[in-house]
């Protein structure tokens, strides 16, 4: 990334897991061909279909590839000010779990996120100029309920509520953010948080997680040196609960209920991706509002983030429909346009945001190229517009504040070090 005002499609990594022992026992045939160095995959049965994403993986892929070729790329921006998200989408049984690293529990076969947090307190470690405040979060998305996974009380006291801030954005208040300072205490976090996820036994997966799980490491810096160069960033780590068919499942009563919340929550994201993937609809109404697993991803898809999709599919004959469905959903999400930008001071990034919403949302009433808005929904936005402007006067206000308090204090500094200096 080299300009705040560059948009950056949203990159995507196929990975193809091994035949399992219940598909051999089944007899089942490797229906997926990849061709790594074209970064295609091709599915033969279906008459040599070809899809060309950013990454392919092969089944014969290990952890650390995936990580090297199409994660450690992306670190660095963090600590240039750019949020960064990290998902993992697929039916039950793909791999994304184990691709993430969500269920960390130890160094055998570390998946992305304990990879990625060892090597971003690496590059702390070797950066003495800069003063950096880390905080991690865990929340579980659970039939459309938000449970904080740090709370330390029992699930049932421990649910969180989404609030939208036509200014700020998601809201989650009382989500726990606890400070680290090191990798090995977040992995010990994140050890803890991933036990209390929501799991379940399937025909497909006997350790199906039956949430989507979102660990999110915030991350402030400041230079020693000079106190106003002070960035923000954010890396959101998203392991989706996978897509999937009861008659395959065998997924009955209870398990049963959770599957259709997760189509539901899934067939929504499915038409938020379409929406922005598309020329003719990505600046008209886009529906983030119709579930919260959209309302928590709004940054991530079409929003302020670099963005990773580790689409992961399986090669068997047997689940060719779900495979298909997986690579038609990850086509689509490379042609989402995201608008990240460096978040180099809260109120700044905030202004910034404010900006670029109004921008949006001005679209959205013009619909251009998109579907037509009712009246009720213009009025909303017009009113957010005026919202977001009040709210730029304002911070600019206190930013002004605050930069003359900064210059004034930085003036009486050196002249009390002029005044030492004599004295000495």
């Amino acid at each position: 990334m080299s300009d705040n005002s560059d948009n950056v499609s949203v990159r995507v990594a196929v990975r193809v897991r091994p035949l399992v022992q219940s598909e051999i026992e089944r007899g089942c045939k490797d229906i997926l061909d990849v061709i790594e160095d074209n970064e295609q995959i091709i599915i033969h049965s279906l008459g040599s279909k070809a899809f060309t994403f950013n990454y392919v993986l092969s089944s014969k892929s290990e952890q650390d590839q995936l990580y090297d070729r199409c994660v450690q790329p992306l670190i660095g921006n963090l600590f240039k000010g750019y949020n960064l998200t990290i998902m993992a989408y697929g039916q039950t049984g793909s791999g994304k779990t184990h691709s993430m690293g969500t269920a960390y529990s130890g160094a055998g076969q570390m998946g992305v996120i304990p990879r990625a947090i060892s090597e971003i307190f690496d590059t702390v470690k070797d950066n003495f100029s800069i003063d950096f405040d880390i905080t991690v979060s865990f929340m579980e998305l659970y039939q459309e309920v938000l449970y904080d996974l740090l709370s330390g009380k029992p699930r049932d006291q421990c649910v969180v509520e989404l609030r939208e801030d036509p200014v700020k954005g998601i809201l989650i208040p009382g989500l726990s953010e606890l400070p680290v300072k090191s990798a090995e205490e977040v992995l010990a976090i994140l050890q803890k948080g991933s036990a209390g996820r929501a799991t379940g036994c399937t025909a497909m997966n006997s350790q199906s997680s039956r949430s989507h799980a979102i660990f999110t490491v915030n991350m402030s810096m400041t230079n020693k040196e000079n106190r106003k160069e002070y960035k923000v960033s954010k890396l959101h780590l998203v392991d989706l609960a996978g897509s999937e068919r009861p008659k395959k499942t065998g997924a009955v009563g209870s398990t049963f209920k959770e599957g259709v919340l997760i189509n539901k929550g899934l067939f929504v994201l499915g038409n938020v991706i379409s929406c922005l993937g598309d020329e003719k609809t990505q600046n008209g109404f886009i529906p983030y509002r119709d579930s919260n697993l959209t309302r928590l991803l709004k940054d991530s898809l079409g929003g302020n983030s670099i963005t990773l999709m580790i689409a992961c599919v399986s090669p068997a004959d047997y689940n060719i429909d779900e495979t298909l469905s997986t690579l038609r959903y990850a086509d689509r999400a490379r042609k989402i346009r995201n608008k990240p930008i460096v978040n180099q001071d809260a109120k700044v990034a905030e202004i910034n945001e404010l900006k670029q919403t109004i921008r949006q949302l001005r679209l959205q009433i013009l619909g251009q190229g998109g579907p037509m808005v009712c009246p009720a929904e213009i009025e909303l936005l017009k009113k957010e517009i005026l919202e977001c402007k009040l709210k730029i006067r304002e911070l600019t206000v206190q930013l002004s504040a605050v930069l003359l308090e900064n210059t004034g204090l930085h003036e009486k500094i050196t002249i009390l070090q002029n005044a030492n200096d004599l004295l000495s």
